[in-house]
């Protein structure tokens, strides 16, 4: 094993032509400072991908670069490639909006609307343009998101007033019911309990039959148990002493987890470090 930023353009034989975003050769920067290097990437279609690797080594960063949220933070911009569908997702004709209609996204803690669960679905759906029977949409999505049977008598109640798993599985209904074609999540588990993580995971399984995941998380047991690829993100420092992430490996779950290429991987995986 080696274990180089030379070494982070791996990319796994068996992701074949069913790409559905391909990152090439993305850096990216927040001002002057690089928090990205050099990343090529390939998300294969109805996968789920888990990013993984310690605090600081731009997973997250990477991650909202899917679908634009760095684009609301000054100074923040992308060198390299980033493609959807084909699609250049930094070209200027692209709108931000639309990206991030076909790019959902579920946060690390769960944040319903002050509103009711029936319109913390009913209410992107209709600011999006949605002409179709609502009550179908509200009851599809919740069920897509497992928690149908659990609040279908009380959908005039506030999404406020569910437990924290329930409110996570609200919002990545809310995701769905925007009809994406990616959903991505940032340790959408980080804040709750081990019964609710389990539920959200079984989701994800369910889920990848109709959408792509891409997943940051720090557990490396959930990766192994929800991804079918894993990505393998480090730091190292560069200039003025700051310290970049950058891709060392990237492949199919097991092969991460049980014969690394990279000896960097073999030591987070085994929790040498991180």
């Amino acid at each position: 094993m080696t274990n180089s930023p030379a070494q982070s353009e791996f990319r796994p034989s068996s992701v074949g032509n069913d790409v559905v975003i391909r990152t090439e050769n993305v850096s990216i920067y927040y001002g002057s400072f690089q928090a990205v290097r050099n990343v090529f990437l390939d998300i294969p279609k109805n996968k789920v991908v888990a990013l993984i690797g310690p605090s600081g080594c731009g997973k997250s960063t990477l991650l909202r670069c899917y679908n634009r949220l760095n684009d609301l933070i000054p100074g923040a911009r992308v060198e390299g490639k980033i493609t959807y569908q084909g699609t250049e997702l930094y070209d200027s004709r692209v709108d931000p909006v639309e990206v991030r209609r076909r790019i959902g996204m579920v946060f690390q803690k769960p944040n319903p609307f002050p509103k009711s669960i029936y319109e913390n679905i009913a209410f992107g759906a209709r600011v999006n343009g949605y002409k179709g029977n609502m009550d179908e949409l509200v009851e599809r999505s919740l069920r897509g998101a497992a928690l149908w049977d659990e609040v279908k008598d009380k959908l005039k109640a506030s999404g406020l007033s569910l437990s924290g798993g329930q409110q996570q599985r609200l919002c990545i209904a809310r995701a769905i019911a925007i009809e994406p074609e990616v959903i991505l999540m940032d340790e959408p588990c980080s804040a709750l309990d081990p019964i609710s993580t389990l539920r959200v995971e079984d989701l994800m399984h369910e889920l990848k039959k109709q959408f792509t995941i891409i997943i940051v998380t720090h557990n490396m047991q959930q990766a192994s148990r929800v991804a079918d690829y894993t990505a393998f993100f480090n730091a190292e420092a560069g200039n003025g002493g700051s310290r970049y992430g950058y891709l060392v490996e990237y492949d199919r779950t097991e092969n991460i987890f049980n014969s690394p290429r990279q000896q960097a991987t073999q030591d987070y995986v085994s929790g040498r470090f991180g």
